[in-house]
């Protein structure tokens, strides 16, 4: 049963072309320590919990206002009846999207096939050499993501690939590293961190856009677009 702990009731920014509700699920498998959703992640049976069926029905008053829904985490993918619940989303009449760190492939694979969703954000964590310290995990298995990247850009779903820059773990030789991994990719976006106060670990930090679009040019040998996200 899929654990509901937030819903953004609109948003024009977390489904691209959209206007959507998100639908935040606690837990994950991973420990990102810029994660922004640390309750979320760490704490989630302290968060209050919203009904399926509040959520549904406040979708069912929506429809012809909103046209998506972003469902996202935590790791959504970790929850039990997730496809039980996006098709009752869908019955609905929505477009669905997606969020996932992409570790685990077998989930994403049944969604797909089930032509469940409509559009995928995959969050690229880092070079996959760095994977495991931006993720806060002492061990991680890079084939899983191989695995999710390949199934993404396979999967005639509409999606993107996703990076949260922060200072002390992403620089030009992680974002080219990036970018080979995700060749071919047909969008990927470099995101601003900015604290907050629900991040995990206080005191890591951003760039400014200029040092961004540096970046970027590092990842756009490999990727049809390439975009700055989430900085004045």
């Amino acid at each position: 049963m899929v654990k509901i702990h937030g819903l953004n009731k609109t948003t024009l920014l977390d489904y691209p072309e959209q206007v959507a509700a998100t639908v935040f699920l606690g837990g994950c498998n991973f420990r990102c320590p810029f994660c922004q959703n640390g309750d979320l992640v760490l704490r989630p049976e302290s968060q209050p919990a919203i009904e399926r069926k509040a959520v549904l029905d406040f979708l069912k008053k929506r429809r012809g206002i909103l046209t998506g829904v972003c469902i996202t985490g935590g790791e959504p993918t970790l929850a039990e009846g997730l496809a039980d619940f996006i098709k009752e989303i869908k019955e609905l009449g929505y477009l669905v999207k997606l969020d996932t760190n992409g570790y685990m492939p077998e989930a994403v694979r049944g969604l797909v096939e089930g032509q469940l969703l409509d559009y995928i954000a995959m969050d690229i964590k880092n070079s996959m050499e760095r994977y495991g310290e931006t993720t806060g995990m002492a061990r991680v298995d890079i084939g899983r993501i191989k695995e999710s990247i390949r199934l993404i850009m396979e999967s005639g779903t509409e999606y993107e690939f996703r990076t949260t820059i922060v200072r002390e773990l992403h620089g030009k030789e992680e974002l080219s590293a990036i970018g080979k991994e995700i060749k071919g990719a047909e969008k990927y976006f470099l995101q601003c961190y900015r604290e907050s106060t629900g991040v995990i670990v206080k005191g890591y930090h951003g760039y400014g856009r200029e040092e961004l679009e540096q970046l970027a040019e590092c990842v756009r040998p490999y990727v049809r677009r390439v975009w700055v996200r989430g900085v004045e």
